[in-house]
């Protein structure tokens, strides 16, 4: 079977499912044509707070002045996106005159973005457009502004749809929220954006796209084209996450997870699991880092989930190019990743407390995610897992 070479990883790529996506080493430069080409003459750039001093930042706004675009950034995102801070931006968008919003940075800012961008143009509140919800109406008089991601790591997954998860202050909790007629116009995926990224960084956000991969493909139901994406998106981490971890500076390998970190989270569009559903809590709670807290809790939910879903087992193994297709044996490779990548073996070790176990097990069976869980699962047994979790997740 041919693989996908390095030589394919440093072309640039154009392709049109689910939205445009523009792929290559170097693509960022185009932004400003980009825009242009579309009309635009005035967008917001949305990143989070930790992005606002890195270098692309400085670089997208040069390359939008050098095609004679004006432009202001709104930098007040913090790693678990506010409600409140959705509120700003929508501010800042319309004091500022914008007609687009350019999503820079990684899935706190794909999520803020996506947020303001709901919003800017209407006054219906953020919660209305919670998933969960009947669709909003918009009147013809409010379209969404044009949306463009640039994800700036390869975990978030979030530059091809337009789900955004944003924290509830008041009720500390984390809600999916998104509307059908807001898209994506282009998501640009450069991976030289991503060498920069610090080890850690790299390896949480990496273990987050392993996450989105795997759990996409356990959830129950027909979708072929969800499948696929999956099972590419796995097989392309597995190649490509161990190598970028000790070639950080390897644009092919870099390129290699964030195709497969975009495949994924197109993947999910089909649902998530258990692994999403505590880890939303845990960060809407306690403002962990999503991958990383992800990563912990997923050997916890596998050996949960797995046993009596073999065939699905056997499928994620040959796609990691696995010999033993057991469920014992997956599992046990997922822990030597965890290892390799320094994840810590439970959620005390990040500054979780014991005593939230009910609390946040309450809060995750409310959550999307919990719904498409492969198996299902009692408040009991997810106050359980978290508890694992917490204490000795491997």
């Amino acid at each position: 079977m041919q693989t996908n070479s390095e030589a394919d990883l440093l072309q640039h790529q154009d392709w049109f499912f689910p939205v445009r996506i523009a792929y290559g080493p170097g693509r960022l430069s185009e932004i400003g044509q980009r825009c242009a080409a579309m009309g635009l003459s005035n967008p917001l750039v949305v990143t989070d707070k930790g992005s606002r001093g890195l270098p692309f930042i400085s670089q997208l706004l040069d390359y939008l002045a050098g095609a004679g675009l004006s432009s202001g950034i709104f930098a007040d995102i913090s790693p678990n996106p506010r409600d409140d801070e959705i509120g700003s931006g929508r501010e800042a968008f319309r004091s500022g005159g914008h007609d687009a919003i350019i999503a820079i940075g990684g899935g706190s800012a794909m999520d803020g973005g996506k947020a303001i961008c709901l919003t800017a143009n209407n006054d219906i509140d953020l919660w209305d457009f919670d998933y969960l919800k009947p669709v909003p109406e918009l009147g013809l008089d409010q379209p969404f502004p044009t949306l463009i991601t640039i994800p700036t790591t390869a975990g978030t997954g979030a530059e091809t749809e337009a789900t955004a998860m944003v924290t509830h202050v008041a009720r500390g909790m984390k809600f999916c929220i998104d509307h059908p007629d807001l898209r994506p116009a282009l998501a640009l995926l450069d991976p030289e954006l991503t060498v920069g990224l610090p080890v850690n960084l790299t390896a949480w956000t990496g273990a987050d796209a392993m996450t989105h991969a795997i759990e996409a493909y356990l959830v129950p139901g027909f979708n072929p084209l969800c499948d696929g994406m999956a099972l590419e998106g796995l097989s392309l981490i597995a190649k490509w996450l161990p190598v970028v971890m000790v070639e950080p500076q390897n644009v092919a390998a870099r390129g290699g997870m964030l195709v497969g970190s975009c495949l994924a989270g197109v993947a999910f569009l089909k649902g998530l699991g258990l692994v999403h559903a505590i880890s939303h809590m845990i960060g809407a709670e306690f403002n962990t880092q999503h991958g990383l807290t992800n990563a912990i809790i997923l050997p916890v939910v596998l050996r949960f989930n797995l046993p009596g879903i073999e065939d699905k087992v056997k499928r994620m193994s040959d796609a990691m190019g696995l010999k033993d297709a057991s469920v014992e044996a997956f599992i046990a490779e997922i822990e030597r990743i965890l290892d390799e990548l320094d994840i810590p073996r439970s959620l005390g070790e990040i500054g979780v407390p014991a005593d939230c176990t009910q609390r946040i097990a309450e809060k995750a069976s409310l959550d999307s995610a919990a719904g498409t869980n492969p198996r299902p699962a009692s408040l009991a047994e997810i106050q359980a897992l978290v508890e694992t979790a917490i204490a000795k997740a491997r």
